[in-house]
Order: structure tokens, then sequence, then C-alpha cells
């Protein structure tokens, strides 16, 4: 019975329950007064609970107890394992990334490796935006577990992998470039992912906010002509990162602390107030709160532009602590 299929184990007990219910109220009418009664009484006794409420007192009643204790506590033991067994392979289903993830306004993260692996944990422990993180690669299993992440095995540029990742309903989607040892290599294979994303935004007539790590600045152009619609240098970073520290010592604990939650201070995004009408309110209005307005965008220069208008759809990022963060947007 045990490689019987559990719908068919579950209705073939509850017929058998229900059937003996009535067979118990038949042997004792008196007892259990009503067929629900004698389920009641079948349902405590093959569940160990035993409230003593109703119990057989004739032999014939006896004699189907026994046979309920013997029969009824090994199917619904039965069935306790067949639940188990579920749980057990939707498991191992999730950990192989062969199941489908539903939610929305998730981050998609295309490939792996190590520093993917930190960009992700970022993402996981950023308490500004709790949002799940969807990974696709061809990991026999996902790398690690976490409530909020979710992994896909397969190829991404397939149509039907990227369905399954509910690509539709992303938030944004990143595509990190391999681990080639030429950059050729590298950017070749994201620009072939990145085209298919872009192509699948395309055919279903939907935007899909693409960022692509690229290991060569000169690839750029091809990667604007597949409309993707931000790049990341690789290999930028840390070169400019140790020009900045030997030009301003201690430059590069100012970034980390930037780029580390654990430091306090942060950049956050927020939403520009009615009442703020040009930059210099905003700045006005965020000092008071603690925050240093920074950037509209990707644009630095709005300190030299306070008395400029503040655009409609303006992105404003301030630097300061959580606490801070959390107060501004309940503003």
């Amino acid at each position: 019975m045990v490689r019987i299929n559990t719908a068919k184990v579950v209705l073939f007990a509850s017929l058998f329950y229900i059937a003996s219910a009535f067979i118990i109220y038949y042997i004792e009418p008196e007892t259990f007064g009503t067929p629900f009664n004698g389920l009641w009484w079948v349902l405590t006794t093959v569940t160990t609970v035993g409230f003593g409420d109703y119990s057989p007192v004739t032999v014939p009643g006896r004699i189907f107890g026994m046979f309920l204790y013997l029969f009824g506590i090994g199917l619904i033991g039965i069935i306790l394992g067949k639940i188990v067994d579920t749980y057990t392979y939707y498991g191992r289903l999730k950990m192989e990334g062969k199941l489908s993830y539903t939610g929305k306004n998730h981050f998609l993260v295309i490939g792996w490796s190590k520093s993917v692996e930190k960009t992700i944990i970022e993402l996981l422990l950023n308490r500004g935006i709790e949002k799940d993180v969807v990974l696709i690669d061809h990991l026999k299993e996902a790398p690690f577990k976490h409530d909020r992440f979710h992994y896909i095995q397969g190829n991404p540029t397939e149509q039907k992998i990227l369905e399954q990742a509910n690509i539709d309903r992303a938030d944004s989607v990143a595509v990190f470039a391999s681990d080639y040892e030429y950059e050729v290599q590298a950017d070749g294979k994201t620009l072939l992912i990145a085209s298919a994303v872009e192509r699948y935004a395309a055919e279903k007539g939907i935007d899909i906010y693409t960022i692509a790590e690229i290991t060569h600045k000169n690839h750029i152009r091809m990667f604007k002509h597949a409309g993707v619609n931000e790049f990341v240098l690789s290999s930028e970073s840390f070169p400019q990162l140790m020009t900045k520290s030997m030009m301003h010592h201690g430059a590069s604990r100012l970034y980390s602390k930037l780029l580390n939650d654990a430091y306090g201070e942060n950049i956050w995004e927020i939403e520009p107030q009615s009442s703020w009408k040009t930059y210099g309110d905003a700045f006005e209005a965020l000092m008071q709160q603690g925050a240093n307005l920074i950037a509209e965008g990707h644009d630095f220069s709005i300190v030299r532009r306070l008395e400029d208008p503040i655009p409609e759809d303006a992105r404003l990022y301030v630097i300061c602590d959580e606490l801070t963060y959390e107060k501004l947007i309940l503003m």
C-alpha cells in the first residue's frame, strides 16, 4: 500500500473511516446515538487520541474496536508517511531547482560565482528592501538555504526557464559574468543571456530592467545595442579604489562603510515629498531629519542646483542610518 498513489490512499481511508462509523453505530446504536458520534470515536481511536467520551461496551463492538486498532491505526500511519514523503520530495525538488517561483517584485540573478554569493547575501540581509532573490544557474542543487531565496536550475536563454523564474514580475534582472579566463568568452555568454532576456521582454511586450556585469569596457556598446539598462564593469572597481586610497588616505574605509550595512550609515532611495518643490527644499527637510541628500538618479551635481525644481519621476538618494530611513519613508 505504501506504493499506492497518495490520493487513492486518502480516498480509501476516508471511505473506510466513514464505513466504520456506520458499522459501530449499527452495532451499538444506544452507546453512540448517531453515526457522527461513531465517526468521532473512529477518528480519536485511529489517531490514538482516545478522549474516552465514547467507547463500545458490547462484545461485538469491542471486537470491531480491536480490528480498528490493528487496521485503522496502520492506515493512518501510511497516510502520515505519505505526507512526510510529500514534504521531503518537495524540499528535494526545491533544492534541485525544479520548482517554479510564483512570487513577484523579486530580484532575479543569473549566474553563480563567489562574487554573486556576496551580492545575494547582501540583498537578503538588506533590511530596507525585503524582497525574494531567485537564482538561475546549472548547479546540481541550491548553493544555500534561506526563506527568501529560490533556486531555478536550467539554461537562462530558454523561455521556459525564464518563465519558471517568473521573470515577467521581477523587479530587476542581474546577469553576472562567468568565470572564464578570457574576457571575450565571459562577456559573450553574458551578452547572449542578456539578449535572450531582452528578446523575451519584447515578445511579451513587457519592460524588464536588466543589469549586466561586463569584464571589458570596450564591450559596452554591444550591450547597449542589446537594450541592457545598466552596466557594471567588474575590472573597474578595484583599481579605482586603490587609486583613490593612494591619493586620499582612508578613502577605502569610507567606501567600505557605504557598501556595508554593519557600519550603520548607508545609501537609501526615497520618494520625493509633494511639499518639496526644489532640490533645496528637499535638502533642508532631509537635513533636519538627519539625512544627507547626495544624488538624483546618477546625478551628484544637485548640490549645485538647489534652486532647480524636482522632476515628477525623480529618484532621490540619501545617506543616513536605518532608523532615520524608516522615519523618512513614513513621512
